[in-house]
């Protein structure tokens, strides 16, 4: 990591956490990441997360909860009031009372949720205050992408590029842009025409590469994807060069423009996040839609493979000492969870958690080498179908159960949104290791669809329940669990 980060930055970080170490003495506090690829379910975790915290929730795994220490949770003002809000109310609504999916993370977002409970042991009753602040940070994984480019000058940003482009799951979606960044002369007078036109067929080029049928997960720089504000800025107008200049590019060179705006985007979008944001958590959680991948086939998981060892590399692991940890965070603790096990029988969840460490085993040596903690769960932070089986002939097949969404299609049928249907999901491979294999060669199917939230119980008062999950609160022990100890 300290190929990434300057003398200045790491300065920052220390006055940082100094600061922040002092206001934990007198309010503990515990920093926890949240991230994952696009659509791996950020979202619907925190939400569900707080919702099952706040509503006492079916958590018999979560030991301070089932032993009844908790006394109760709630929400309070987040710390970092430049840091926009987590909406969790109106995510809420959205899965509880219409039943959609809320909106998927764009930008980083922050929330506070403040736990009173009561220490297990006389001296922990003693010496605690009985109050835990879990400071959530939401942050797309994408963004996480980038910080290797830190590391990176543009000759080797250029070369990647072109490298991962030539593969044959990319090769036809990167042909126009591969076309047009070969007849580039870098060492030709810039104009913007010139180079906007080849900064938006290199984003057209990663947007084709993330859409479901490829489902392809390393597509750095993470801001083409999600711009937010900085959307036409020259921060963000720039593309890897497939031909580059020997030597120093001449200035005014389409290169050495292009090495400005790279250079930029570094400074102003990577560095900030990773000094701000990153650097300064305590445990982290990563999502992943391994299910998507596996659709995909054999290539896609590849590549899932490939950012999920490149998004581990870029956190801190590891445990400090007293004094060392008043300087620096470090994350002692990392959760990787596959997630929408509800998509799959119960059968087949521990072949999902196992397919998930393979993909992420050098990257889980690491983080076990420094100290760090790494546990890998197969989860549903909001639990869509139930379970059920079927008669097929003599054979009886274990099911799903649940609402598809409105345009998804099974052996033809178009759902509309409203209509319950069973779902045999197929098998996942027995060894971790045949879902590397290409896609033509591939002895396992699944059939993955996506459902509607579940519509919600309530009791015979009429009170509505907390949200269903499956290993939730397994998540929560791992995460948190030890510092309601």
């Amino acid at each position: 990591m300290a190929a990434i980060t300057t003398f200045a930055d790491e300065a920052r970080i220390a006055l940082d956490t100094i600061a922040g170490r002092t206001a934990s003495l007198f309010s503990p506090t515990v920093r926890l990441g949240v991230t994952g690829l696009s659509r791996a379910g950020k979202t619907v975790f925190i939400s569900s997360f707080v919702h099952n915290l706040i509503h006492g929730g079916r958590l018999p795994l979560f030991e301070a909860f089932k032993s009844g220490r908790i006394s109760r949770a709630y929400l309070e003002e987040q710390p970092d009031a430049a840091v926009p809000r987590f909406q969790y109310e109106d995510h809420i609504a959205a899965l509880v009372e219409q039943r959609i999916w809320p909106d998927s993370t764009r930008a980083i977002s922050e929330l506070r949720l403040t736990i009173d409970f009561e220490s297990a042991s006389f001296f922990g009753r003693m010496l605690s205050p009985g109050r835990l602040s879990v400071d959530i940070v939401d942050y797309p994984g994408e963004w996480l992408l980038d910080l290797p480019l830190l590391g990176k000058d543009f000759a080797e940003f250029s070369r990647e590029a072109v490298e991962l482009a030539a593969l044959p799951v990319r090769a036809d979606l990167s042909r126009e842009w591969l076309s047009v960044a070969s007849a580039a002369d870098p060492d030709a007078p810039a104009d913007e025409q010139s180079i906007r036109g080849l900064a938006e067929a290199f984003s057209a080029y990663l947007r084709a590469c993330k859409a479901d049928d490829r489902a392809l997960s390393t597509l750095p720089p993470g801001r083409f994807l999600m711009p937010g504000d900085l959307e036409g800025s020259p921060a963000l107008t720039f593309s890897p060069l497939a031909r580059l200049s020997e030597g120093r590019p001449r200035a005014g060179s389409l290169q050495a423009i292009m090495e400005r705006r790279y250079e930029a985007y570094k400074t102003h979008v990577v560095r900030p996040f990773f000094r701000e944001h990153i650097a300064r958590l305590d445990r982290q959680i990563v999502l992943v839609d391994a299910l998507q991948a596996l659709n995909a086939g054999g290539a896609a998981v590849a590549d899932l493979e490939r950012a999920l060892t490149e998004i581990l590399a870029c956190f801190r692991p590891g445990r400090g000492g007293l004094l060392t940890d008043f300087f620096s965070h470090r994350i002692d603790r990392i959760l990787i969870a596959a997630t929408k096990a509800d998509h799959l029988h119960h059968e087949s969840h521990d072949r999902l958690q196992a397919i998930v460490r393979r993909l992420a085993e050098r990257a889980i040596a690491r983080a076990s080498f420094s100290g760090a903690e790494v546990d890998v769960l197969a989860m549903a932070a909001v639990r869509a179908t139930r379970e059920g089986t079927v008669k097929q002939g003599r054979e009886t097949l274990p099911v799903i159960i649940g609402t598809p969404l409105a345009g998804e299609t099974i052996d033809g049928e178009r759902f509309d949104g409203k209509a319950e249907t069973a779902i045999f999901p197929g098998d996942l491979p027995e060894k971790p290791g045949q879902a590397l294999q290409a896609s033509e060669a591939s002895t396992f199917s699944i059939r993955f669809v996506r459902f509607r939230p579940p519509r919600i119980e309530r009791t015979a008062e009429g009170i509505a329940l907390s949200l269903p999950h499956i290993r939730l609160d397994r998540a929560m022990q791992f995460l948190i669990g030890d510092r309601l100890a």
